[in-house]
């Protein structure tokens, strides 16, 4: 309200005072306040209340120091190393590589830090490996790819089936179909546990971890699998079985074993043609037979699944004519986090194997590594890789080559 309004309402009021004066009304104003006729009721609290209240303050008091010491003990994981890069097919030898297969991987991969191996399962025969630096290199950790050595290694104990339900704490429970496709840690730390140390390395060093799977490939490394079961304090067996946690494994190794488990249970040496003449006198070589040709519709479900609603599924965005078996790996170690997708696609007329690995930070992960999967399928199919081949006369095979030779 204004000056001028307010001396205003002051006039009008002492100019209605003045009329009621003049017409005899007396008006008394009391400056007396006002007080209660009765004095106000005092309300009593009860030792229940008195229990509640209390209560109610130690839980404020907790609860603060709780959120005080999350915001000051949240840890948040910073990366250093890049995820892409500008030079990954330097210093690559492509001569006797399949110039489809190579273009179609160089192209998916684009600018990521990483590499991408295909591998004819009948074989053995690497058709493509692009950039060989790291193809080549210690590995790293398999994060979750892992499960696949341990799934494969409690099916032959006998251990699980594909529908069997492991408990996971609480009411929860999970069969090996959804655990592949989805990953679930605590169902393989539940097997890893179970199988023990021994029984898990046993197995793995069958699946080939722990050495080379090339044949005379320049420049390969071994990987490394421990000798013995890792710290407590780091998880023990159950997070080597659900991380790869001590574990550094190779692409080529991890492509060995999926290519075994694509062609029945045959483990080749992986051959890397240096020549065109190479190419002309390639011949299969045989590491070793896998007993687990009853187990792989075991756990083609999950790998199935992995893509069609699992881990795996950006494959999709990019492929979707064929069927697409795989797993998906995602961890970090020192700064560094790692991306792994192994896979096979599942033709009529045929099965590759792709493996891709990508290195870097925030951006480097198993769903992508899917997704460069499915650009490299789907570039293979559009240049008709899984159509039907000529078929090659008998004799014309390499006698050496006739036991597991078969169109791809």
């Amino acid at each position: 309200m204004t000056a001028k309004s307010s001396n205003r309402a002051l006039i009008v009021f002492i100019a209605s005072l003045a009329l009621l004066t003049q017409a005899g009304i007396a008006a008394t104003i009391s400056n007396h306040t006002l007080t209660p006729t009765r004095k106000p009721r005092m309300v009593k609290e009860t030792p229940r209340a008195r229990r509640h209240m209390r209560h109610l303050a130690r839980h404020r008091r907790v609860r603060s120091r709780t959120v005080v010491a999350l915001k000051k003990h949240h840890y948040y994981e910073h990366f250093y190393a890049s995820s892409y890069a500008s030079d990954i097919t330097e210093g690559d030898k492509t001569v006797g590589e399949d110039p489809v297969v190579r273009q179609a991987a160089i192209d998916a991969l684009g600018n990521m830090n990483g590499t991408v191996v295909a591998i004819q399962p009948t074989s053995g025969r690497i058709l493509a490996m692009v950039n060989q630096k790291l193809a080549l290199s210690s590995g790293a950790q398999p994060c979750s790819t892992i499960k696949l050595s341990v799934a494969l290694a409690a099916l032959s104990e006998g251990i699980i089936t594909k529908e069997t339900e492991v408990r996971l704490g609480g009411r929860s429970h999970m069969n090996l179909t959804l655990a592949l496709a989805h990953s679930n840690n605590a169902y393989f730390e539940a097997l890893g546990r179970q199988l023990g140390f021994e029984k898990v390395a046993n197995y793995a060093h069958m699946f080939g971890l722990g050495e080379l799977a090339g044949y005379h490939i320049a420049g390969e490394q071994p990987g490394v699998y421990p000798e013995e079961e890792i710290s407590s304090k780091l998880g023990g067996v159950g997070r080597m079985c659900s991380f790869g946690e001590g574990i550094s494994m190779t692409p080529l190794q991890l492509g060995a074993l999926v290519t075994a488990i694509s062609n029945g249970g045959t483990m080749y040496y992986l051959q890397h043609p240096s020549t065109a003449a190479a190419i002309t006198n390639f011949q299969p070589m045989v590491k070793r037979h896998l007993n687990i040709a009853g187990l792989i519709p075991e756990i083609s479900d999950g790998m199935a699944g992995a893509v069609e609603f699992g881990t795996a599924r950006r494959l999709l965005l990019n492929f979707n004519e064929e069927e697409v078996l795989g797993k998906t790996g995602t961890c970090s170690r020192a700064g560094t986090r790692f991306g792994w997708f192994a896979s096979y696609a599942n033709t009529n007329f045929g099965r590759v194997v792709v493996v891709v690995f990508l290195e870097g930070g925030r951006p480097t992960f198993g769903p992508k590594a899917a997704e460069i999967a499915g650009r490299m399928y789907h570039n293979l199919y559009s240049h008709d890789f899984f159509l039907a081949k000529p078929i090659v006369p008998d004799h014309e095979v390499p006698a050496a080559a006739r036991e597991t030779s078969t169109s791809d």
